[in-house]
């Protein structure tokens, strides 16, 4: 990948998934299938609530939690008021869940946010929390499964609450053989040099502590 690819700045290293309405890179689409078809036959209809996603995109919802216009959650969970914060407590509350703009894995089309869609209750919104992977919820059975067959087709969690300062999200999926070498090409110069470039709320904060930032949010992962 390029550096307008690693960034979500460019789409030229994807292609879409049929029938879902997302873009994955090239190479994952196979593997992903593969890895669909698999569940398919166990009873679960494994749906990608998100694949790729741009740096516009992540721009978006960066903005939105910075200036409290988009719900900002705590370690635990429980809301946050974004206007009582500083802006460093601002900006690790939004890394807890959400990345960087310029920095998120979704950008290299290699990492899915997996659901079942036939474990989801009639009427019931999908919020992405750990609660539904845990015993009881909708997506816990999926849950194991995945725990038993993802590897098979190269795909692993990288935020499992124990190396990142991410919380866990048993719903997040990544392509090993290519995430791995995506992740050590975003290094903090292309990533400082995308951020200088965009219109980012709390910019000049994220600037002065970049280094840090990324080394936590982006070379952290649980892996292997």
């Amino acid at each position: 990948m390029n550096a307008a690819e690693l960034t979500g700045r460019e789409r030229t290293h994807l292609a879409e998934l049929p029938d879902f309405g997302r873009s994955l890179h090239a190479q994952v689409v196979l593997p992903f299938l593969n890895l669909r078809r698999e569940a398919r036959a166990a009873g679960i209809d494994l749906y990608p609530w998100s694949a790729f996603r741009d740096f516009e995109r992540q721009l978006a919802i960066w903005n939105a939690k910075y200036s409290g216009e988009r719900p900002l959650d705590g370690a635990d969970g429980r809301p946050l008021d974004a206007a009582r914060l500083a802006p460093a407590e601002r900006i690790a509350a939004i890394l807890r869940w959400s990345a960087l703009p310029g920095a998120s894995r979704h950008h290299w089309g290699t990492d899915l946010d997996l659901v079942d869609r036939a474990a989801i209750p009639a009427g019931y919104e999908v919020r992405l929390v750990p609660e539904e992977f845990a015993p009881g919820g909708p997506f816990a059975r999926l849950g194991g499964w995945l725990d038993e067959h993802a590897a098979r087709f190269g795909f692993f969690r990288p935020f499992r609450g124990i190396r990142s300062g991410v919380q866990a999200e048993p719903w997040h999926f990544s392509f090993a053989p290519l995430a791995e070498h995506a992740r050590r090409a975003l290094c903090p110069a292309l990533l400082r040099e995308t951020i200088a470039a965009a219109a980012l709320l709390g910019k000049e904060h994220v600037l002065a502590q970049l280094d840090e930032l990324h080394a936590r949010y982006v070379a952290a992962i649980d892996w292997p």
